[in-house]
């Protein structure tokens, strides 16, 4: 066990030297042995969970961002490996003085997969289905990011100014508004075909990506064919595959016998023996992602501030970490990962003091602790790998303290619906940052106004100071100001204890040597528009 936990070490100090200076290398080292890309094949992309629908604007989990990400493009992207954003749909944009005006130029010649031109009207569309309660498609909606990041509020309008010109309109000053347009739910939807599916349109997506939809069967695979009429470099592949293997060894043991050629989420158990095999590369990069447990602050006892301190002294990280992570994970304290600027490293972590939590139960009404519910999550995610077997030991862990817990869970779809109404008491949920801005962690989980079902603020915790001070940091462009604030808003957090943050998590890929140009995205995001494979 030292041996490959030196190993790991290692692997995990170059991830995070080569994320701390946003630079990765373009494609695996195995690449270096290609001519270049080649054209044609099939990769089959092994993940733990299947997507809940294929619309981004409905969507908030990365499951169904996986697939819908090689559907559509946004205005703007992330260059490959980066949270730095260059233009997509849109070539070049300007910004007003007053930075209230952001006027984007649009690519010339680009279709939707149905044949349809993309055009500003488009972009118009696909903004103000979400935001415009008039809007005839408004009501397929929840819209549930687009409402929990509140642009509804930060965008007054979508101005077509002629075909190839589109002008956002906002109400103030937005700081991390460029890179928001390069999230999943700023994706741009064929309004024709929207009309033409209409509420089945996230299981007909058309965009103008990469890839285009040829069949989805449900908890099995989802079955992608190369656009060729794509407007951008790639795609190489003729078919893209995304299938579902829940257990993690059973995906290794596929990737190893060459049934599939990439995989998602592997079991800490198994990294020594991929690392070992010579057709076998394992891609690695220090997340943007953070896993913990909200406590539900509309559900008794959670209301009292001492009782969820009390469950952050009673629940020992460490423990977990080393049975779930192993060494690709790290202690959490903070709601937001060290890979982020305005990481607040001063705040003290709340240590392991089973004594101290039940002195604040005790002083709460609870000397003997009391009965809760604890749901965890079916599938395997990159800040949570088994979330069942943490519940288990968090269970047994709270249960010295006197607090008995029932383990919940659901399938994938309706773990999201029922939680984003908070029918939880406790629930293991996580994130990674799809913009590399704090804001996409803090006023976007934590707010009072993300706290609105169906919320992405799933402890219900409505703290005016703090979301006082995300939404001055959303207003301020000056980064080391909005640093401060956020260091601030951690600050509050901490004491007021909505979490139990768990861990950060290295995201390790697994792929055959065989495949060339897949490189990890900071967001999460699994792109394969520039990927091939021997031939």
């Amino acid at each position: 066990m030292k041996r490959i936990t030196i190993f790991m070490l290692l692997l995990v100090l170059t991830a995070a030297l080569a994320f701390a200076g946003s630079q990765q290398e373009s494609e695996p080292e195995a690449a270096a042995m290609s001519d270049g890309p080649q054209m044609g094949g099939v990769l089959v992309f092994a993940r733990s969970g299947d997507s809940v629908g294929l619309d981004p604007g409905r969507e908030t989990d990365g499951e169904s961002f996986y697939g819908s990400r090689q559907i559509f493009d946004t205005l703007v992207e992330f260059k490959p490996g980066t949270t730095e954003v260059q233009g997509a749909l849109a070539e070049s944009w300007n910004v007003s003085a007053d930075g209230l005006e952001f006027t984007f130029n649009l690519r010339p010649g680009v279709k939707f997969h149905d044949g349809t031109p993309f055009n500003a009207d488009a972009v118009a569309f696909s903004f103000e289905r979400q935001m415009d309660e008039s809007h005839p498609y408004y009501d397929h909606g929840p819209w549930k990011y687009f409402g929990g990041m509140g642009m509804g509020g930060i965008i007054d309008e979508v101005v077509v100014v002629n075909d190839l010109t589109v002008k956002f309109v906002l109400t103030a000053p937005e700081a991390p508004f460029i890179a928001n347009l390069a999230m999943d739910f700023a994706a741009i939807v064929s309004p024709t075909a929207v009309a033409l599916y209409d509420e089945e349109f996230p299981s007909n997506p058309v965009g103008t990506g990469p890839f285009k939809l040829v069949s989805w069967t449900k908890d099995d695979s989802i079955v992608l064919e190369a656009n060729k009429d794509y407007w951008g470099e790639g795609p190489y592949l003729d078919r893209l595959i995304l299938r579902v293997i829940p257990d993690a060894t059973a995906r290794y043991l596929a990737l190893k016998a060459g049934e599939v050629d990439l995989i998602d989420f592997p079991s800490a158990e198994d990294l020594e023996l991929m690392a070992a095999d010579p057709n076998i590369e394992l891609i690695q990069q220090a997340g943007l992602n953070v896993g913990y447990i909200a406590m539900n602050l509309d559900k008794e006892p959670f209301g009292d501030v001492r009782v969820r301190q009390a469950m952050n002294y009673a629940i020992n990280r460490e423990e977990i970490i080393e049975g779930v992570y192993g060494s690709a994970g790290q202690v959490a304290k903070n709601p937001i990962p060290p890979t982020i600027w305005s990481y607040n490293d001063d705040i003290e972590p709340y240590p392991f003091d089973p004594d101290k939590a039940r002195e604040l139960l005790a002083e709460a009404g609870f000397p003997n602790g009391f009965s809760t519910d604890l749901w965890a999550m079916p599938v395997a995610r990159p800040y949570n790998p088994n979330a069942r077997r943490i519940a288990e030991i968090v269970q047994a862990q709270l249960a010295d303290i006197g607090v008995e817990i029932e383990i919940v869970s659901y399938d994938w779809g309706t773990y999201l619906d029922k939680t984003d109404v908070g029918e939880h008491s406790m629930a293991m949920l996580g994130w990674t940052g799809d913009n590399g801005d704090p804001d996409n962690f803090i006023y976007l989980l934590l707010s009072a106004d993300s706290a609105v079902p169906p919320a992405m603020n799933i402890s219900f915790w409505r703290n005016e100071e703090f979301t006082n001070l995300t939404l001055e940091a959303k207003r301020v462009y000056d980064q080391d100001a909005r640093a401060k604030l956020y260091e601030q808003a951690q600050v509050i957090f901490h004491e007021e204890a909505p979490w139990v943050p768990i861990a950060h998590s290295v995201v390790t890929v697994p792929v055959l040597n065989t495949v060339h140009g897949f490189v990890i995205y900071p967001t999460g995001s699994r792109v394969f528009q520039r990927v091939w494979i021997d031939q």
